[in-house]
């Protein structure tokens, strides 16, 4: 209960004390007495401990970074008074300086403050720390109260429209060469090779050539958009063009969401979302965003997009050009590539098949991004 300069006064007085006595001193005696005597009254006015009822909102619950959103603290006073008392909210690592009114007993006040949301992340907001300290700061007492909140700051978006893919769309849905197998669309006979269904055998057209032909049956769901986000941390010597590339990946999300269009998020260490096209996917893709981070691993951009089912568009995120011609190298597996370069240390040019996007701000991406859907 005693701060550190309450303790030091204690250590002080005590052999300050002594000593005066001792050699006849009665000055550094009574200035001794004096220090005990601070110390103990501090002590006894640190001592009283508020009853507080606190009850915590936030709104609203979930922000883009840099958005505002305020904390509502509704206070209830149960005990006799509270002054001398000076309050922190907690939010992440950040404290909030909280105006906490006078009340009598009884009395409920609500308090409003801002919250930081210059960082995107999940940040919890308190306990609230209410202090009570003498004027001389000998002694102080620390309570919490009320149960912590989740605000969620997620990256900032712009409007980015869907791109055009290139697909030739079937009346059951669009279909393309590289679309994924599947079991409802008839797409176009070929050849038999070893582990096609027999049941896909087309007999007629067996017997006009002369050789095995099967069905070619594939997936007439919406193409999906595969949004890989390059988190080695390695690439991103700066923390903002990291989150530059976080809010990039997010607007190309949102935009593929708003439309109702599947989306795929991962990164070189794993999966992030996987949604099918629904109402409520765009926020799906926020939430999952909000939360990454930079992180060691085996995997590169490439080697992630290895893993996953061909179709539909590529977009990858990234900072330099080293992996410009590994990424050209998948382009038969998608119907368009796009690689977005935040703040790259050099230009580049875009090998065959691959759309390059180099920007300093969500500005410049969003300008560049119209521009590119305007080429066929």
């Amino acid at each position: 209960m005693l701060t550190p300069l309450g303790w030091g006064t204690a250590a002080v007085s005590a052999p300050l004390y002594a000593a005066g006595w001792w050699l006849g001193y009665p000055e550094p005696a009574m200035l001794a007495v004096a220090g005990l005597v601070a110390v103990g009254a501090a002590a006894l006015w640190a001592l009283p401990q508020p009853k507080l009822d606190v009850r915590r909102e936030i709104a609203p619950k979930k922000v883009e970074r840099g958005e505002p959103a305020v904390g509502v603290l509704h206070v209830t006073n149960k005990g006799r008074g509270t002054r001398g008392l000076s309050a922190h909210d907690a939010a992440g690592s950040t404290s909030v300086a909280v105006d906490v009114p006078r009340l009598r007993s009884g009395g409920t006040r609500s308090v409003t403050y801002r919250l930081p949301t210059g960082r995107r992340g999940e940040i919890p907001v308190g306990p609230l720390r209410l202090v009570r300290a003498d004027p001389l700061r000998l002694a102080r007492r620390v309570r919490e109260y009320g149960a912590p909140r989740i605000l969620l700051v997620r990256p900032r978006t712009v409007r980015l429209p869907l791109l055009p893919s290139g697909r030739a769309h079937h009346l059951e849905g669009p279909t393309s060469d590289r679309s994924p197998a599947g079991t409802a669309t008839f797409h176009a006979l070929r050849e038999y090779v070893i582990g096609d269904e027999l049941r896909h055998i087309h007999w007629k057209s067996s017997a006009r050539t002369g050789t095995l032909m099967v069905r070619q049956l594939v997936d007439a769901s919406l193409p999906t958009t595969t949004i890989v986000l390059e988190a080695r941390p390695e690439s991103w010597p700066e923390p903002d063009d990291f989150e530059l590339a976080v809010d990039a990946a997010a607007s190309v999300a949102a935009g593929a969401a708003a439309a109702n269009f599947p989306v795929r998020i991962l990164t070189g260490n794993g999966p992030l979302a996987d949604t099918r096209g629904g109402p409520d996917d765009m926020e799906v893709v926020l939430d999952r965003l909000t939360s990454v981070t930079t992180q060691d691993g085996p995997q590169s951009t490439v080697d992630a997009v290895r893993r996953v089912r061909a179709g539909g568009s590529l977009v990858v995120v990234t900072s330099g050009a080293a992996e410009l011609g590994r990424i050209a190298a998948v382009r038969s597996r998608f119907d368009r590539i796009v690689v977005l370069r935040v703040r790259p240390p050099e230009p580049a040019s875009a090998p065959p098949g691959v759309h390059l996007i180099d920007f300093g701000d969500l500005d410049g991406l969003a300008e560049a991004w119209r521009r590119l859907g305007s080429v066929r």
